[in-house]
This record gives C-alpha cells, structure tokens and sequence, in this order.
C-alpha cells in the first residue's frame, strides 16, 4: 500500500515527562467524551475499500470498517474479527472457509450475512479500480456464501490469502448501500468496525464516533477521534506547535524529526523502526524512454542513497538495497550487490551498449505534500544530470491527479512509499513487480511471476527465502523500479495523551482505540 507495514522489530521508545508507568494511567471519568485530534499528512483516495489501496485510506478503514481477520497488536498472523473462525479446507491452500460472528451489525441495523462479504471481494474485483486493491487478490477465484458461512475459492495454492483477507481489499460492506459495478462517491461509510463515521471533509478532517454495536477482535473502541489532514509536513507542523492537534504522526518534517528532544515535556515521542519503504518506479513500457533495461541499469548505477538520506532526510530514513526491507524474510542486499557505489563510467557504458543518444530525456513525478518528496525530486535530479548521461523534467500533482497520471503510464518515473499490507515479503514482490503489479509500470518477467506463485505454497513462511532472495536478484537486473529508503516511524503526541506507542505497530492496523487521555 502504498504507501507498507511489518513484522514488528524492536520499538525505541523515547519517553519524556512522565515515566513509562503515566503512558498506562486510566483517563479521568470526565475526558470520556473527549475528543483527541489527530494530525497527518497521509491522504484518503476513496472511502469506498474497492477504490482505495493506499495507507492513507486504509488508516481510516481500519477503523471504520471490519474484515473477517485482523491482526493483534504486535501480531505476525491473522485473528478472527468480523468472523467467529477461520481456516483453509484441506491441505492443497485453494479452499478457505469462514464462518461470521452472530449479530454483527451495520448502521443501518441490518445483520452481516456471508452474501456481503461476498458482495464486497467480488465488487473489489468487478470494478478494479486503477487506484484500488483488486491486484491483491489475483489468486481469488470465486466466492460462495451460504448464511453466516463464506468459502474462498482460489485458482492456485496461497497460503497468504489469511493475510490478504485481513487488509483494507477485505473491508466488508453493506450490501444494500455500495452499488455492484462502480464507487460509491459520497461522504458515507457503512462499515461496522470499532468507530462510525460521524462527518467527513475531503483533505480536511473525518470525525470518529465509538461504535457501541461493535462486535470484534478489539476490546475497548477508545474516545471519540478527529483525523486532520494536511497538505504538507510543514502544514502538520505548524498545527503541531500551535496545539492543533494532540498527536501528530506521518510526517512532521525531516529536520523537526531529526531534532525532537527527549527532554521536551510538552510532549511525548515513540520512535520505532517500521517496514515502510520508498521506490524509484521507472516505466518500462514500449515507447517509454526508459524502456531498455540498460537505461534503467545506469540510473541505478549512479543514484546515491547515502547522500539522500543524509542531506533530504536527516538521517530519519535508512538507505535501502533491496525489494524487500529490513527486519521482513527474504531481505537482501541486491541492490547493492549490483550496483555497490555510484559510477558514472559504468552508467555511460550502458547507455552507449543500450544505442541511445544521451543525455536521456525523460520526467520525473512526485506526490505533493507527501513528506520531502520534492526535496527528494530535486536531490535525484540533481545526482542524474550531474553525470551529463540524463535530463529530467520534474513535477509535482495533487495525490489524486499523482496516482491517475502514473496508473495510466503518463510518468516514465515516479518515488512512491509503499507500506506493507500484512507481515509478509509477498507484500513486496506480488503487488511490487508481479505481472499487472498495482505499480502499473508494464513490468512483466515469467520467471518472477513463478517464483511469486512458488513462494505463496508455503505455510511455513521461513521457507519461502530463497524465492524472495532470487526474485530480488532479477529484480536488480529488470530494475523497474530502484528502493531508496527504508523508514522510521515517529508518532508524537502531548503529554496529556497516551497510547501513541500503540498508533502504528507495523501490522497495516492504525490502531485509533489506543489513544487516551491521561
């Protein structure tokens, strides 16, 4: 999703004020009611799950609707949530069957049935939306329903599907209220998860009200929330040091990060190392001019990571050398290995085995008010026509027009965050570089498509690291797309709130209910 999400690593948790003892104080009786404010910079596409497949959105999903599982905090497999139970059906991983919870409700009053939740995986995959999640679920064949009983019919073994069905793609709707065949495009939701959607204002705010017929895995659904976006970090923080909000999270800006200080008591900070990732996506498409895998070859053989962590990011970002991020199976160095410093002669030598006339033409687009991206732009454009080998035309759009322009190929590179959608490497290759893959980038390779599908038999996961390793090494051939930089998650909040420890956990749950007043 774009923009990840992991099997949790070891959280730094930096703790000011008040000891580790004031994060677990119970709320006074009287801040019940009260509402917390929420500050970010990430975006909602849709409120429709099958038009959506970004961490934005699915943030908001998380809370306002339900999948059959779910994951625990901290948690590496899925747990039952909208359902009672869950399972596959015999040993060839083509058959899962679920059987619902009684008397889960939506707004409306009406019962879940298992007819919406076949209603809402096969509408994901009848209106495969550009933007949305319909390339996660390649592998689901059918669906049957049957009472509050739902079996998943895949067309090859996959033992990730549990995972798949516990993300924002497996978001259950009212079937009386979404149409079949298109997005349903007002500021409605009809979801039957921990909140409710009591208002909404697109890019400005959405305000959450606990939802007293909730039935699921989460135990307490927390105080009432508003979620405020904001167009850039610098717009986050200047809410942030006005006391707009009470907790801010992706992303302040990289200097504030890199200079947030333990000692600050207005205010509390957890810093933990996370799976989100950022990608050079480069077209790879007939007619593109970066077509020919040797002009993607020097590209990344003169891109510096180091530099760009150092002087855009401060230091609050990791260079990254491969597909797959640190801390999730399969992790290699590929990139690296491939390409172990930058080196323009090597570049040059390329391009010239390549036929083409250089400098290489050819733009370069980035996400608005999404953390440093135009710092990054210019930085990488900057490294490129230093070398005299590339011209880059560089422009910003709104996210919107952003994820249109390169889902219909009118980009021949793009940066974009990927934050995983379940804790599992399958989430950094499949929907990354499989064929049809959500980069819509034309990249194709069969060899990596059947390493995808051999991965995806296991049930043991630990199995499956040889496949990711080869798939990375190809991948560092094909290059369609380059990672640059692995993320650290910062979440501040007042001292006053407690529960940001809790917000991001790796697991692609934005976990609103945890936050409390102290």
């Amino acid at each position: 999703m774009r923009s990840v999400r992991m099997r949790v690593l070891a959280a730094v948790l930096v703790l000011a004020g008040a000891g580790v003892g004031g994060w677990q104080l119970l709320p006074a009786k009287e801040n019940t009611n009260r509402t917390i404010t929420v500050g970010t910079t990430d975006a909602v596409t849709s409120l429709d799950p099958a038009g959506a497949y970004d961490a934005g959105s699915w943030a908001l999903f998380s809370s306002v609707f339900q999948s059959l599982l779910t994951f625990e905090p901290d948690g590496v497999e899925p747990v039952p949530d909208a359902a009672q139970s869950c399972g596959f059906v015999g040993t060839d991983l083509k058959t899962y069957r679920c059987t619902l919870r009684k008397d889960v409700t939506f707004p409306s009053g009406r019962t879940m049935t298992a007819e919406d939740v076949k209603y809402s995986f096969d509408r994901v995959k009848r209106i495969n939306s550009d933007v949305g999640p319909a390339t996660l679920l390649d592998t689901l064949h059918s669906v049957d329903a049957n009472g509050l009983t739902v079996t998943f019919h895949l067309s090859t073994p996959d033992a990730t599907f549990p995972f798949k069905v516990a993300t924002g793609a497996g978001s259950i709707v009212d079937r009386t209220k979404y149409p079949q065949d298109k997005l349903r495009t007002d500021n409605g939701v009809d979801g039957t998860g921990p909140y409710t959607l009591t208002s909404y204002t697109k890019d400005k705010k959405a305000d959450l009200a606990p939802n007293k017929h909730y039935k699921g895995d989460v135990k307490e659904t927390g105080r009432p929330i508003e979620l405020r976006y904001y167009a850039d970090p610098a717009a986050l923080e200047k809410a942030w040091k006005a006391k707009d909000v009470d907790v801010a999270t992706r992303q302040l800006p990289p200097s504030v990060l890199a200079n947030l200080s333990p000692s600050d008591p207005g205010q509390r900070v957890t810093e933990a190392d996370s799976a989100e990732i950022r990608n050079l996506v480069l077209n790879t498409s007939a007619g593109s001019p970066l077509h020919d895998r040797r002009v993607r070859q020097a590209i990344a053989a003169v891109i510096n990571r180091e530099e760009l962590v150092s002087t855009v990011y401060e230091g609050t970002t990791d260079p990254l050398y491969s597909l797959i991020p640190a801390g999730i199976t399969g992790h290699t160095t590929s990139f690296f290995d491939a390409y172990p410093k930058p080196d323009t002669k090597k570049a040059r030598a390329l391009l010239t085995a390549a036929g083409v006339s250089v400098p290489v033409h050819f733009t370069y687009g980035y996400a608005q008010g999404r953390g440093a991206a135009a710092e990054e732009a210019a930085d990488l454009k900057r490294q490129l026509e230093a070398t005299g080998l590339f011209t880059v035309d560089v422009k910003g759009y709104e996210w919107t027009d952003f994820q249109e322009r390169y889902a219909s190929g009118k980009l021949d590179a793009y940066a974009v965050g990927w934050v995983a959608d379940f804790p599992d490497p399958d989430t950094f290759t499949a929907p990354l570089v499989g064929t049809g893959n959500s980069m819509k980038n034309g990249y194709s390779n069969k060899q990596v498509d059947g390493l995808i599908l051999d991965s995806q038999r296991y049930s043991d996961r630990s199995r499956t690291a040889d496949d990711f390793q080869h798939i990375q090494e190809i991948v560092a051939q094909d290059v369609p797309l380059i990672p640059l930089w692995q993320r650290k998650e910062y979440v501040v909040n007042s001292e006053d709130v407690g529960g940001g420890q809790y917000l991001s956990d790796g697991t692609g749950v934005f976990r609103l209910w945890r936050l409390n007043w102290i």
